[in-house]
């Protein structure tokens, strides 16, 4: 099936996941997809855990629907400036001020191709005092007040178990790079994209931001309670744990007649959300009381039938068995990798009803396509390539 950006080019020199997450999605829509790697070594990741069959499934996640070529930029810069020409969109996540200092940064290579969409992540973004800083997920989350929100309040920050900073990194890149391919059709130039992991994990955070924005009050770790609404949050039950919402009025009327309390709903400390936002103190024991008379299942039986949002705390092999993540939405297909033999992978979360994205090949070995790129793309003679083998360039 014809991708929504087939005829779109895009030069991935990502590293790791926050780049290399963009770029296989573009991919999965159809773009044709060039990985550059250093030759000999290729991207960290390649030797990251999970291992099958002695290959990095964490790098064949990251690197599906590529084209894979190496080039060493320092001895190759002729043979990158001539690939740049080619190409719509660039995307990088070195560290901040690399590829400037090889003479390669956004301002020169728009000289050689005005159409150019360079897409950039970084820690921090390229303004700003921290701008030079190395930054990775884990930072991301500190610094953008995730961790400090994260967490029960008798306990350290946490991190988000995932890296939930460089996949939104990622997302917001590639949002950008549709942007500004749009803005293209309009200007016929490219533009610079900036993306900060920082900043993304800032707006994973606004709900909670405009709590201080609005109050003046810092919000602290509230383990799985929900801020704004109650009862709302994590209760155990008979046998583990499960996530309930039954804060809306129609909900909360319900909810006092299925555990048992019906006074409740009269009751001057949880008239309304903000009153038992307030007491949640006294309320969520008197809920945890029921939830806990029963199993999880139990819990979900009962509730889930009368419409409300709630749910057990799955295992990742649960979900990967699971019949709606799983099974409907498609979300760990399996993939015959050359080397890894049939692998299951993270699919995309966009479904569309025309030209959306698939995971259209496996992510390449290192080098795979050079034949294939350098002589097609640049037109390279099979004599000039193996020149280039041999002085290592490539």
């Amino acid at each position: 099936m014809a991708g929504a950006l087939e005829g779109i080019r895009v030069l991935d020199m990502g590293r790791v996941l926050a780049g290399p997450s963009s770029a296989a999605l573009m991919g999965d829509m159809g773009a044709e997809v060039i990985k550059l790697e250093q030759p000999g070594r290729g991207d960290d990741s390649r030797g990251f855990a999970p291992m099958k069959n002695g290959v990095s499934c964490y790098y064949k996640n990251f690197n599906r629907s590529k084209k894979g070529i190496t080039l060493d930029l320092k001895t190759g810069k002729d043979v990158f400036l001539e690939l740049v020409k080619t190409v719509d969109v660039l995307v990088e996540n070195f560290r901040p001020g690399t590829m400037k200092k090889l003479g390669l940064g956004y301002e020169e290579l728009k000289k050689i191709n005005p159409g150019l969409i360079y897409g950039c992540i970084s820690g921090f973004g390229s303004t700003g005092p921290y701008r030079n800083r190395a930054g990775y997920d884990t930072m991301s989350q500190a610094w953008s007040g995730v961790m400090s929100i994260t967490g029960w309040p008798e306990d350290d920050p946490v991190r988000c178990g995932a890296s939930f900073g460089d996949v939104i990194g990622g997302l917001n890149l590639t949002i950008g790079i549709l942007a500004a391919l749009r803005q293209r059709e309009k200007t016929g130039v490219g533009q610079f994209i900036d993306i900060s992991l920082t900043d993304g994990c800032v707006i994973a955070a606004a709900s909670m931001f405009e709590v201080y924005l609005a109050t003046g009050k810092v919000p602290t770790k509230n383990g799985n309670r929900y801020t704004s609404s109650a009862p709302g949050g994590g209760y155990h039950t008979k046998d583990g744990y499960c996530v309930i919402n039954g804060s809306a009025p129609k909900f909360w009327g319900m909810l006092v007649e299925i555990i048992g309390h019906p006074e409740l709903l009269h009751d001057p400390r949880f008239e309304t959300n903000a009153l038992r936002v307030k007491n949640r103190e006294e309320l969520d024991p008197i809920v945890e009381a029921w939830t806990m008379t029963l199993t999880t299942q139990e819990v979900i039986d009962t509730l889930l039938p009368k419409g409300f949002a709630c749910a057990p705390i799955l295992k990742l092999d649960q979900v990967v068995a699971n019949e709606q993540i799983g099974g409907a939405r498609n979300m760990f297909p399996v993939v015959d990798d050359p080397e890894g033999g049939p692998t299951r992978f993270v699919n995309s979360a966009i479904k569309m009803s025309d030209g959306g994205p698939e995971i259209r090949c496996p992510a390449p070995t290192l080098g795979q396509h050079n034949d294939e790129i350098y002589s097609t793309v640049l037109g390279y003679s099979a004599e000039k390539i193996q020149e280039l083998k041999e002085k290592g360039i490539i």
